[in-house]
């Protein structure tokens, strides 16, 4: 099952779209917006699935569905939670910057709480204030939870996922540091992150979803050129149940909460730092992690940040080469007033 919320008020307007994205009909005789779902799931699901079913054959109104008319499919969230689930992306940007390794590095996920309140649609723009912010993309899977009880087991945490997207969590590098430094945590270098125009059900994944992960690879472009294609399987070093028993450790997690898996990297083949594509490797989901890697190799990064009138885009394709979340693609764009 596939799931967008149109553009509509502050929780827009859910509908079920087609497998292949081309089609959509009103979820209203169901529910009206994807929270309502989520916060009623086990007696709705099903409903919204033979809704499905019925768009599939065709014996249900439906109307041409366009990428662009989506907000986020939550619209606004009750919670986002952002992890780095891959072990190679945080040792990329620790090792190039001098400071140390976390001790639980590969024991214990990293985590920080962001902005839930105005995330933006997958066409959306995103506005910053000033190039020299260090303007970033980060490619990411996530997923959406229904409720979580604390203290849930990382085998069992994976039975309260909902939905799985994808996210932009837009970074401004260059404000990180000095935040990070007061000993707190994100909060303006993390202006809202952007998710993919349709969730989807688990079972829609069938066997590129395993394990608690995604093992298909996450297509990032910048203006229209393939930056990386790093699979979102592999070297993913905590899957969702263990990134959402870290965050139900000491507190339920509501219906509604979103979890990131933190930028998507792979290793190199020999275990080293990934390579461009342009030396035979997977690319990055981020820019920082191809500058990490030009200053351990040359001692300086040379990729330049975004800059007003780039474009972005992040999506997973089947390995026949069709959407699966539709895309995020966003333009960016100096703040105005």
């Amino acid at each position: 099952m596939k799931l967008a919320s149109l553009m509509h008020g502050r929780d827009g307007r859910l509908v079920v779209v087609s497998q292949d994205l081309t089609r959509a009909t009103d979820a209203f005789p169901v529910v009206p917006t994807l929270q309502a779902a989520l916060d009623d799931w086990d007696r709705l699901a099903p409903r919204l699935a033979d809704l499905a079913v019925s768009l599939e054959h065709g014996s249900v109104p439906s109307f041409r569905f366009h990428e662009h008319d989506c907000a986020a499919p939550l619209p606004r969230a009750y919670q986002w939670l952002d992890g780095s689930a891959y072990a190679n992306h945080v040792e990329l940007t620790r090792k190039a910057r001098g400071v140390a390794l976390p001790e639980n590095l590969l024991t214990e996920p990293l985590m920080y709480q962001g902005g839930s309140d105005t995330p933006l649609g997958a066409r959306q723009a995103v506005h910053a204030i000033a190039e020299d912010q260090g303007i970033d993309f980060e490619a990411e899977v996530a997923v959406v939870t229904g409720d979580v009880p604390m203290g849930v087991s990382p085998q069992a945490a994976l039975g309260h996922i909902r939905l799985v997207m994808l996210a932009n969590d837009v970074s401004l590098r260059n404000l990180a540091g000095p935040e990070l430094a007061k000993g707190f945590g994100f909060v303006q270098a993390k202006p809202s992150s952007a998710y993919s125009p349709v969730a989807v059900t688990p079972d829609e994944l069938g066997d590129a979803w395993r394990g608690g992960k995604l093992h298909l690879p996450v297509l990032a472009q910048i203006n229209g050129r393939l930056f990386g294609r790093p699979d979102a399987g592999t070297d993913m070093t905590f899957d969702f149940g263990a990134l959402m028993a870290h965050a139900a450790r000491t507190r339920r997690l509501g219906a509604g909460t979103i979890i990131g898996s933190g930028t998507v990297s792979n290793r190199g083949a020999d275990g080293g730092p990934g390579r461009a594509l342009a030396e035979g490797g997977a690319g990055y989901a981020c820019i920082v992690e191809q500058r990490m890697v030009e200053t351990i190799l040359t001692g300086a990064a040379s990729t330049p940040f975004l800059r007003f009138g780039d474009t972005i885009r992040i999506e997973v394709k089947t390995s026949t080469g069709h959407s699966i979340f539709g895309a995020i693609e966003q333009e960016i764009l100096p703040h105005v007033g």
